[in-house]
């Protein structure tokens, strides 16, 4: 972790944690008029608008990654537009696709021109985060097998991850569609029995005999994992449609890359997907990204298993 104060309450900035002071970074920033960021109506500048955009993003997405590492491998060769487009009284290929006499094509387009005006454009933005939300270690923290993503990396780095049924150890690992990653159960906090407290001082002096404590679903039907989960734990607790989770056996499968479509994103982000921060954001690393990598360049590629397995 390269914050040391990561949760911050002057700042307030949200990171993937269910933390009680993460929960209220978020609540700050979605409702308190000193946290709220707007941009509608603000004295900043253009330059510092995107900036403070991406540092809100960069704090939730990857904020153990350097920006500098980020950007040349983490962003997308070429960063998918998110400015509205022009509204054009007639569409040119759904006139040539009536013309040529393509119903099924001519359907198709219209009932995507549907789905667009009634939700809007995919929120394509929130795809710059693509490559973070492959990483091994973001993806036990998103199959809830951590409370944290820094408790996930710690589980890689320690040797309790398995990999495909191998121990692996690099948390900087990206996955392919179809890897399967395992958690060692005894290292899963929220598995384990809550301890009880301590007898204070004052039962000791008093004789009292300690008030048993009972652990929260102590007593679960038969076939069903018991859960001691930390308080304040629901309000982050979701699984991705890219994962397909086994809670009995601790293990996952990273299905596909994520992805998104009108009025839907698939990246867990805590602002809106299509909102002005996450347009910002994009506007400033449409300037700023990388040039295109030269052979060498990607011979130090961080690993990724889609080399390995023959993809790109």
């Amino acid at each position: 972790m390269r914050d040391p104060n990561v949760f911050n309450i002057k700042r307030c900035l949200p990171r993937m944690s269910w933390s009680l002071d993460n929960l209220y970074s978020v609540w700050a920033r979605a409702f308190v008029t000193q946290q709220h960021v707007s941009f509608s109506r603000t004295n900043r500048t253009l330059f510092q608008q995107r900036w403070t955009a991406k540092a809100l993003i960069r704090a939730y997405h990857g904020d153990f990654i350097p920006e500098k590492t980020f950007k040349r491998w983490y962003l997308p060769a070429t960063l998918p537009d998110v400015r509205p487009r022009l509204q054009m009284k007639n569409n040119t290929s759904m006139v040539l696709d009536e013309f040529a006499g393509r119903t099924e094509q001519l359907e198709r387009a219209e009932r995507r021109k549907k789905e667009e005006d009634e939700k809007g454009l995919a929120p394509v933005g929130s795809l710059m985060m693509a490559e973070v939300e492959r990483r091994i270690d973001v993806f036990i923290f998103r199959c809830c097998f951590a409370s944290s993503v820094y408790e996930a990396r710690r589980l890689v780095i320690h040797g309790h991850v398995l990999l495909n049924g191998k121990l692996h150890s690099d948390a900087n690992t990206r996955l392919a569609p179809g890897d399967m990653v395992s958690v060692n159960p005894a290292e899963i906090r929220f598995l384990q029995e809550p301890k009880p407290p301590k007898e204070s001082e004052s039962d000791e002096s008093n004789n009292e005999p300690p008030v048993k404590v009972q652990a929260a679903a102590s007593k679960t039907p038969d076939g069903l994992t018991p859960f001691h989960l930390p308080s304040y734990a629901s309000p982050f607790i979701f699984l991705p449609a890219y994962a397909e989770v086994s809670f009995q056996t601790c293990s996952a499968v990273y299905v596909r890359h994520p992805t998104a479509r009108p009025g839907y994103s698939e990246i867990p982000i805590p602002y809106d997907a299509d909102g002005e921060i996450v347009r910002l954001a994009w506007e400033w690393y449409a300037k700023r990204r990388p040039r295109t990598r030269s052979k060498r360049q990607l011979e130090r590629l961080p690993e990724g298993r889609d080399r390995q397995i023959g993809g790109v």
